[in-house]
């Protein structure tokens, strides 16, 4: 077997270097399956190409001939690249993405055969929709659902299938899928933001959001992980007692990469370049057996996309490996678990960050309006956000040693601390010229200066700003990063067109000049701002009740965090963002209890299969050994065989105890369960499964466990975490 892997990996690695010395540089490869803008300007005519780009820009329609001369460029393209189907890629409430393949060949009159592709097939499709999660948006006489073409997002060949990133809606056009709202609420937080903008520079006309995920993961050995059916089914070990050596030694992190490991993300960074997703760093994670890769900042619907189609793209390059690759946020027990970091930021048409300060008391100004009112949003919203990046896998994770506490705090650095105390100091009111320029020098002059030396970070913190950045580090390591992107831009959006009013009202009835209403309005933000803001260990009991104090919310599972999403203030900030509908917010607040719900329940069901048929069985078959062993030394030994086999003995009443611990436990549980689903409620059954199911999962683990540590190792059933963990 080793033989035959080395000889693979050795193929692999052959194959990898005739692929890349094909091209003089690896850059050669970015976007090449890709149907980007500059192929696009070959296929069509100038006034089709300045259209395009004005509905890109815009936002506005793309008229039926125009789609007509896409479809021909799409069609032409896709073909040179061997395509001989095409797809509508989208992203539903499942998590994550969808296709639905069919042929460009068709046959016309008379049975002749042709590629056929035209405009009504680019811009719509009509995909079955009544297996996808709707939380009762769609009925299941209404099983249409429509797919609809994101000129946003650039079309891509995959294998042999030309894939177009679509929305998914319903047959009523109410939303189904995660993109959708992402649109709706990058639009907001542009018409928003941009408004804000004009007050330092009127060349910006446009503002978008743009996201760098860092993504973790575990890779297992394939050949081991079919031996584990907890594995395969629920994507994490629900048995498996701890390794005598884990992480303690934190030797695996930024460690040298294994050569197998290295081979596949070698691979996988050549599929991704070809499919234009900037993959720029990789390495070893803390917890032995788990990497991290992240790509370069791009515009956040884009890096949405190109998050969900990476993970695709890892799953099926791992089989080539003989990997299987796990994205659960806790696949095992007592070691680090896997987030995704979502690195969010603001620029403009103009080229400028605006979580960036510039080089000029103005440039700072406008930093410090962004910076401090995406904090005011994030403090006002903070129960959504929250709801945003919970669920039943990343309950495991929040507030262990590796991730941040489930409370939603802001970490900014002693430095700007500094700054927004001294800010806040500033007399109210009309400011003299002498206080203008005390505060333009010697506070917002100083923030570039400032950040070029805030270097400190803070792991604790859920919500971090790192330089130019706000660092969402709370977010779960398999979810779709729209969900929480879009929750934070409809925040932000909001805050800032609060924020222009505050503004304009200074300036039209206080008589105010324009710096003078800007300082003001941040000033009478930065009092409020200061429960959400934390500097400390995260984790500390102190915090938690000090929290309490200020008043931010503690969820301490998935169902009572996801209250946030219905409340009126979260349901008025979708409306007045128009992101979500009413109906909408509704609906996908019942499709998350109703995951929740199906996770604890194959995990519980999965836990008893495994149990009674693999880990009992096992147990009795041992027990059975260690009689046979007994009986024998009686018969050598007669009545003193007792001396001889006292050890045998006790492991034989300790694997009768573990047992029927584990039956008992089982027993009981099913019977909570089926009570639990008569519930109709998904509120009270999410509720009842988290307080009343899952403390059986950690009971009945215990005992497997135990049973782990005596029972013969060549007898165990189930690759053991020393085996998993450290297979290279």
């Amino acid at each position: 077997m080793q033989s035959l892997r080395k000889k693979s990996l050795e193929n692999l690695l052959y194959k990898q270097a005739r692929l890349f010395q094909n091209d003089e540089k690896y850059s050669a490869l970015f976007g090449r399956n890709v149907f980007s803008k500059t192929i696009l300007e070959n296929y069509v005519n100038k006034d089709a190409f300045n259209q395009i780009e004005k509905a890109i820009f815009k936002g506005s329609e793309i008229s039926r001939p125009l789609a007509d001369q896409i479809a021909v460029a799409l069609k032409a393209w896709a073909l040179t690249k061997g395509a001989t189907h095409y797809t509508h890629w989208f992203q539903p409430l499942t998590g994550g993405t969808a296709e639905k393949h069919d042929a460009f060949f068709d046959l016309q009159l008379f049975g002749k055969p042709m590629e056929n592709f035209d405009g009504s097939q680019l811009v719509q499709q009509e995909p079955d929709a009544s297996s996808f999660p709707s939380g009762g948006i769609r009925n299941t006489f209404e099983a249409r659902g429509y797919t609809a073409w994101d000129p946003t997002s650039p079309a891509f060949v995959l294998g042999k299938t030309l894939c177009i990133p679509t929305i998914f809606v319903s047959y009523t056009g109410e939303a189904l899928d995660y993109k959708t709202p992402l649109l709706k609420s990058l639009q907001s937080l542009d018409n928003a933001a941009t408004e804000i903008c004009k007050y330092f520079d009127k060349n910006i006309t446009k503002v978008i959001a743009t996201l760098g995920w860092e993504q973790e993961y575990f890779l297992v050995d394939k050949a081991l992980a079919a031996s584990r059916p907890d594995l395969i089914i629920t994507g994490r070990t629900l048995f498996g007692h701890q390794p005598s050596k884990g992480q303690q030694l934190d030797d695996h992190y930024f460690g040298s990469i294994p050569s197998r490991v290295l081979a596949y993300m070698q691979e996988l960074e050549f599929e991704a370049m070809q499919l234009g997703i900037p993959l720029k760093t990789r390495h070893n994670e803390v917890a032995p057996g788990q990497f991290e890769l992240a790509p370069i900042f791009e515009e956040a619907n884009l890096s949405v996309d190109h998050n969900s189609l990476v993970m695709d793209l890892m799953r099926k390059v791992a089989v080539k490996h003989d990997f299987m690759v796990l994205f659960h946020e806790k696949p095992f027990e007592g070691i680090n678990g896997s987030g995704k970091h979502n690195n969010w930021s603001l620029a403009t048409n103009t080229g400028v960050n605006l979580l960036s300060p510039g080089k000029t008391p103005m440039s700072n100004l406008q930093f410090l309006t962004f910076f401090i009112n995406t904090i005011v949003a994030v403090l006002t919203h903070e129960q959504l956000l929250s709801a945003s990046i919970t669920s039943a896998s990343n309950d495991h994770r929040l507030g262990s040693n590796e991730a941040p506490p489930a409370i939603l705090s802001v970490f900014i650095g002693k430095q700007l601390t500094g700054v927004l105390e001294d800010l806040e100091n500033v007399s109210k009111g009309k400011l003299s010229p002498e206080e203008k320029t005390d505060l333009k020098l010697n506070v917002i002059g100083k923030i570039p200066e400032i950040l070029l030396d805030n270097t400190d970070r803070n792991r604790t913190s859920p919500f971090a700003f790192t330089g130019n950045k706000f660092e969402f580090r709370a977010v779960g390591s398999k979810s779709n990063c729209a969900k929480s992107v879009t929750t934070l831009n409809a925040a932000v959006a909001q805050q800032l067109e609060n924020f222009g009013r505050e503004v304009q009202i200074l300036i039209e009835e206080k008589n105010m000049k324009k710096d003078d209403a800007i300082f003001n309005a941040l000033r009478d933000n930065l009092k409020d701002i200061k429960k959400i803001l934390f500097e400390g260990d995260g984790y500390s009991e102190e915090w938690k009740k000090e929290a309490l104090k200020r008043g931010l919310s503690h969820y301490q599972n998935t169902p009572q965090a996801l209250k946030a999403c219905v409340s009126k203030k979260s349901i008025s900030l979708f409306q007045q963002t128009k992101v979500l509908t009413e109906r909408e917010a509704i609906a996908r607040y019942i499709v998350d209890l109703k995951e929740y719900i199906y996770q604890i329940q194959i995990e519980s069901r999965t836990l008893g299969d495994i149990a009674r048929n693999h880990i009992i069985p096992t147990g009795i078959k041992y027990q059975n050994v260690l009689i046979e062993n007994v009986k024998g030394l009686k018969e050598i030994y007669g009545k003193d065989y007792l001396k001889f086999a006292e050890v045998q003995i006790k492991i034989i009443e300790r694997i009768s105890g573990h047992i029927q611990e584990i039956n008992k436990g089982i027993v009981t549980m099913v019977e909570i369960r089926k009570k639990i689903n008569e519930i109709k409620d998904e509120f009270e059954k999410a509720s009842a499964y988290c307080e009343k199911v899952i403390p059986f999962l950690r009971d009945i683990r215990y005992h497997c466990d135990k049973l782990e540590l005596v029972v013969d190792d060549d007898l165990w059933p189930l690759a053991k975490y020393r085996e998993l963990l450290f297979c290279r």
